[in-house]
C-alpha cells in the first residue's frame, strides 16, 4: 500500500514505484516519470509579489532532496487532506485531495485574484490500471469532471455563477504504462477514478466550509 505522510508544511504521496504522472503541477509538469507527489503549503508571507515562485520552490525541493517529485503549491490547510478509494471490476483508484476555495471561480468568468491566500484544489489520483497515453488524457478529464461535479453539488455560488473550481487548481494522475485505451464514463477505470475523486473532493469542500465558518466566527 502506498504511503501518505504529513510533515508540515509538506504532504507526500509515495506511489510505491516510479510510473508515468500526467499533470500541470508547478514542479515537473507534463508527462513525466515519478515515484512521489508532494504538496507544499504556503502563506502569503512565503510568496511576496516580486518572488520567482518556481525558483523558490526549486530551492525548497532541493533542500528536501525532492527535485524528482511532482509538486503542488497551496495555501489551504493540508492537514485537512481527504482520501478516498474505489474499486470497480478489479481496477483500483485512490484520490488524495486538499481543498481550499478562497480562490474560487465560475468557469467562463474571472474575478479579481484573491488577496487573502491561494486556497486551491489539488488532487492526486493513483490508478492500478496500465493506460495508453490517450487513456491517460481521458482519465485526467474524468478527474476534472468529478471535481467540478463535487463543487456544483455543494451549491456554492459566486456573483458570476456556480463555483466550478479555483483559479489555481491542479491535478496529477499516476498510472502504470499499459494497453488500456479508454478511461471514459462507460469504463470501469472511469467509474472507479470518478467515484474516488467525487468522494474526496466532496468531503474536502465540507471541511473547507467548516474551517471558513470558524474563521468568520473568530473575526466577526
Amino acid at each position: 500500500m502506498t504511503a501518505l505522510t504529513h510533515d508540515h508544511p509538506w504532504l507526500a504521496l509515495d506511489l510505491g514505484a516510479e510510473m508515468p504522472v500526467l499533470s500541470w503541477a508547478v514542479n515537473r509538469p507534463g508527462l513525466v516519470r515519478a515515484r512521489r507527489i508532494l504538496w507544499r503549503e504556503v502563506r502569503n508571507a512565503d510568496l511576496p509579489v516580486d518572488l520567482d515562485v518556481e525558483a523558490w520552490l526549486t530551492g525548497e525541493l532541493a533542500a528536501r532532496d525532492a527535485l524528482d517529485a511532482v509538486c503542488f503549491l497551496t495555501s489551504c490547510n493540508i492537514a485537512q487532506v481527504c482520501e478516498s478509494r474505489a474499486e470497480v471490476d478489479g481496477i483500483r483508484a485512490r484520490a488524495v485531495a486538499t481543498v481550499g476555495l478562497s480562490n474560487a471561480e465560475a468557469v467562463g468568468t474571472r474575478l479579481p485574484p484573491a488577496t487573502d491566500g491561494w486556497g486551491t484544489i489539488n488532487i492526486a489520483v493513483a490508478l492500478s490500471e496500465g493506460l495508453t497515453e490517450g487513456a491517460r488524457i481521458e482519465a485526467l478529464s474524468i478527474t476534472t469532471q468529478a471535481r467540478t461535479a463535487a463543487l456544483m453539488q455543494s451549491g456554492l455560488r459566486l456573483s458570476t455563477g456556480p463555483v466550478t473550481g479555483t483559479g489555481t487548481d491542479c491535478i496529477a494522475l499516476a498510472a502504470p504504462e499499459g494497453g488500456t485505451r479508454y478511461a471514459g464514463l462507460h469504463t470501469a477505470t472511469g467509474e472507479a477514478l470518478g467515484r474516488a475523486v467525487l468522494d474526496a473532493v466532496t468531503r474536502g469542500v465540507v471541511l473547507w466550509q467548516q474551517s471558513d465558518a470558524a474563521r468568520e466566527a473568530r473575526h466577526g
